[in-house]
C-alpha cells in the first residue's frame, strides 16, 4: 500500500529527521552521521550547521572528534568537501570515485606527456607517512612537471588520492593553512572499501534516514551518483523501502517503519548554515518542500557561494550573512511581525554563539 503525504507533511518529516524542529541533547558524532556528514568548503559553516541541531553546542565538541580522528575534512559526495565521520568516509568516497576521476580529467586535462597516474604516484610517495601543506605538494608537483598547470596538478593529485586537511585546520579557531595527509596515514590502514550494490543500498538506506521521503533524482544529486532506479525498486520490492506518494504525485521513497511527521507540528524559526544540504544539493522536486523555487533561486550566486538560510515556520523565507560581526537578516518574502522577532532573536543567539 502507498503512503500519500502532504507538502505539511513532507516539510515537518524532513525538519524532524534532520533535529531542525527542536534541538537535540545528542553527540555531535550522531548528528554528522545523520546529516551524512555536513558540506565544509569554509571551515565556519559545519559549526553553524551543528549549532542549529544540538541544544547547547559546544564547537570543542566538534574540535576534539577532530583531533581525535573521529571525523575528518575530505573530499567526498559529489567531489566536495565534507566533514564527516571517519570511518563511513572510507567507502563513502570509494563509491563516488569514479565520478570524481571522471570530472577531474575532464576539467583538469593534463598536457601531453604528462600522466595522470604518474602525478598521483609522485604526490603518494610525498605524502606517505607525514604531512605536507597544500602550497609544498603543489611546488613538489609544479617543479617535478613544469609544462602543466600547478591548478590541474593539485586536481589531478586530490581526485586520485583520498586526502585529509589536517587540524588545525577546520577547528574552530584553527590556522586557514590546508595542510594534507593520506587517509590510511591519519586513521590507519584497512582493506580496501567494496564498491557493490551492498555499499549503495548502505548509502541509499543513510540518505532516507536523515532526510526521506525522498526521489530517487534526489538521492542521485545529492549524492553524485547515477544508475540508481533499479536498486530502489528492488528495495522497495523487498520491503526494505516503502513508496509514498508526495503532495504534487512525487514518486518518493522511504525507510519502512520510520514516521511520517504530522503537518501541523510547530516549526520554530531557525538559521541554517550555507550549504546546508536540506537546500542544497537537492533536485528540484525534492526541494519544494523547503522552498519555493523562484525564492531558492535568488539565494543562488554567480561564484557558487552560498548564503545562511532563513527558515520561517519551516520553509525559505530569507538569508543572512556576517558584517562587521552582525549577522544580518535579508526576508525574501512577507514575514510576520511575531516571526519577524523570532528571526532577530535567533540572529542575536547566532551572533553571540559566533562570538565566542
Amino acid at each position: 500500500m502507498r503512503v500519500v503525504i502532504t507538502l505539511e507533511q513532507w516539510n515537518r518529516t524532513l525538519l524532524s529527521r534532520q533535529h531542525l524542529l527542536e534541538r537535540i541533547d545528542e553527540d555531535v558524532i550522531e548528528v554528522l552521521d545523520r546529516c551524512v556528514g555536513l558540506q565544509s568548503q569554509d571551515p565556519r559553516p559545519p559549526f553553524v550547521g551543528l549549532w542549529s541541531r544540538v541544544a547547547d553546542f559546544d564547537p570543542a565538541d566538534h574540535d576534539e572528534l577532530l583531533t581525535d580522528r573521529e571525523i575528518i575534512r575530505s573530499v567526498l559526495l559529489r567531489g566536495t568537501l565534507m566533514t564527516a565521520d571517519a570511518l563511513d568516509s572510507r567507502w563513502l568516497r570509494a563509491l563516488v570515485q569514479p565520478r570524481i576521476a571522471a570530472i577531474t580529467a575532464s576539467n583538469h586535462k593534463l598536457p601531453d606527456g604528462v600522466d595522470a597516474a604518474a602525478v598521483v604516484d609522485e604526490a603518494r610517495s610525498a605524502l606517505t607517512g607525514g604531512e605536507l601543506s597544500a602550497d609544498s605538494l603543489r611546488d613538489l608537483l609544479a617543479q617535478r612537471w613544469p609544462e602543466a598547470s600547478p591548478r590541474d596538478l593539485m586536481a589531478t593529485a586530490r581526485a586520485g588520492l583520498h586526502l585529509v586537511q589536517v587540524p588545525p585546520r577546520g577547528t574552530w579557531a584553527g590556522s586557514g593553512t590546508i595542510t594534507y595527509a593520506l587517509l590510511d596515514d591519519w586513521i590507519g590502514p584497512a582493506e580496501p572499501a567494496v564498491v557493490d550494490d551492498e555499499a549503495r543500498r548502505d548509502l541509499i538506506r543513510m540518505y532516507l534516514r536523515g532526510f526521506g521521503p525522498a526521489s530517487i533524482a534526489g538521492i542521485q544529486t545529492w549524492s553524485g551518483l547515477t544508475g540508481l532506479r533499479p536498486l530502489v525498486r528492488q528495495m522497495d520490492a523487498e520491503w526494505e523501502l516503502i513508496r509514498v506518494d508526495g503532495p504534487g504525485g512525487e514518486e518518493l521513497y522511504d525507510l519502512d517503519g520510520l514516521p511520517i511527521v504530522d503537518g501541523d507540528a510547530p516549526a520554530p524559526v531557525r538559521l541554517i548554515a550555507p550549504f546546508d544540504h536540506i537546500l542544497v544539493a537537492q533536485a528540484p522536486a525534492d526541494r519544494i518542500r523547503v522552498a519555493d523555487p523562484d525564492l531558492f533561486g535568488r539565494t543562488v550566486t554567480p561564484n557558487g557561494r552560498s548564503p545562511g538560510f532563513l527558515l520561517v515556520d519551516g520553509r525559505l523565507a530569507g538569508t543572512w550573512r556576517v558584517v562587521d560581526g552582525r549577522v544580518a537578516l535579508d526576508f525574501l518574502t512577507e514575514v510576520a511581525p511575531a516571526a519577524r522577532r523570532g528571526a532577530q532573536a535567533e540572529a542575536q543567539r547566532l551572533e553571540e554563539f559566533l562570538g565566542r
